[in-house]
């Protein structure tokens, strides 16, 4: 691809026919991504300097913030470039990055939830051997196959796409550059290529979340043994953010990779996108922040100024 030449760009049509909703989304948009850095940098800061938060729940947390930030810093810039204007025009070259990083950060967040998932598993199921099993090598090298994966994904997804011929097809019907949406600019048939993305979608969106279903029914069965409010009590606090944030993540991504292919399925998939991509980022350090009293704990000491953090 020549990203010099102008007839290579492409034109993300995104929100262009509500000029009035554009006004609107570039302000909710802007607010949002600014307190996405401003949270997701607080959760990352106090992660790395507060003694009581070095576990391996923070330490992927910290990850997970991490993956947040970069993923709405490759997306959110273009949008309101975008929204503030009519030039809707990416280059090619820009765009094949943007397809590149939002995938393969999109693809290591579906994985990090699952891992952060069996930590909650370990952390309930078997709190005497929790130290042992979530030792520091092992939520290292969790964290690691997270992050390989989804560089392994964007590989084999991103390459397929951008090599599809296009015969001059520049007018994307999305906000940003995203595989869906890029297939469809294609002029040759793409049946393989949608198979491929099945199959990518089902790998990487499904199977994550099979084995989050399957860590907390045994969360759910190890409280039913006990049969105490106090164990339930115990089981919502340590696992009631990661399931607001599963459910967010997952509810919005899923609907947009597994959607029908129609007009009305193409403008509803903006919006789901939209909540993923900027809004979800948002919540969640406030969904972390409001129900851990940890990280409540550790923000006091951070802005008044306790330099005795491990009291």
């Amino acid at each position: 691809m020549n990203s010099s030449s102008a007839e290579d760009d492409f034109i993300l049509v995104g929100f262009s026919g509500q000029p009035n909703l554009e006004k609107i989304l570039f302000v909710v948009v802007l607010v949002s991504y600014l307190l996405t850095l401003v949270g997701k940098t607080i959760i990352i800061l106090i992660s790395s300097i507060d003694p009581n938060l070095k576990t391996p729940m923070y330490f992927l947390l910290t990850h997970l913030s991490l993956v947040d930030i970069c993923l709405t810093t490759s997306i959110v810039p273009q949008l309101l470039w975008n929204l503030r204007g009519p030039a809707k025009t990416i280059t090619a070259l820009r765009c094949a990055v943007q397809l590149y990083i939002s995938l393969a950060l999109g693809s290591t967040e579906c994985v990090l939830l699952a891992v952060m998932a069996f930590d909650d598993y370990a952390a309930v199921c078997k709190p005497l051997h929790y130290a042992a099993v979530m030792n520091p090598r092992l939520c290292q090298a969790l964290a690691g196959v997270a992050w390989l994966s989804g560089v392994g994904n964007t590989l084999i997804q991103s390459i397929v796409t951008l090599w599809l011929p296009r015969c001059g097809h520049r007018w994307l019907h999305h906000f940003f550059c995203m595989v869906p949406s890029m297939i469809k600019l294609a002029c040759v048939s793409v049946q393989a290529s949608e198979v491929q993305l099945f199959i990518a979608s089902l790998v990487l969106l499904l199977l994550p979340l099979a084995l989050i279903l399957v860590s907390y029914r045994h969360i759910v069965n190890a409280v039913i043994r006990i049969k105490s409010v106090q164990a339930w009590c115990k089981a919502l606090g340590t696992c009631g953010s990661h399931l607001m944030v599963v459910s967010l993540f997952y509810g919005t991504i899923t609907a947009v990779y597994i959607q029908p292919d129609s007009s009305y399925a193409c403008t509803y998939g903006k919006f789901i996108s939209l909540f993923y991509t900027v809004v979800t980022p948002t919540l969640n350090p406030l969904i972390y922040t409001l129900r851990n009293r940890d990280v409540k704990g550790a923000l006091g000491r951070l802005f008044h100024g306790d330099r005795d953090l491990g009291s």
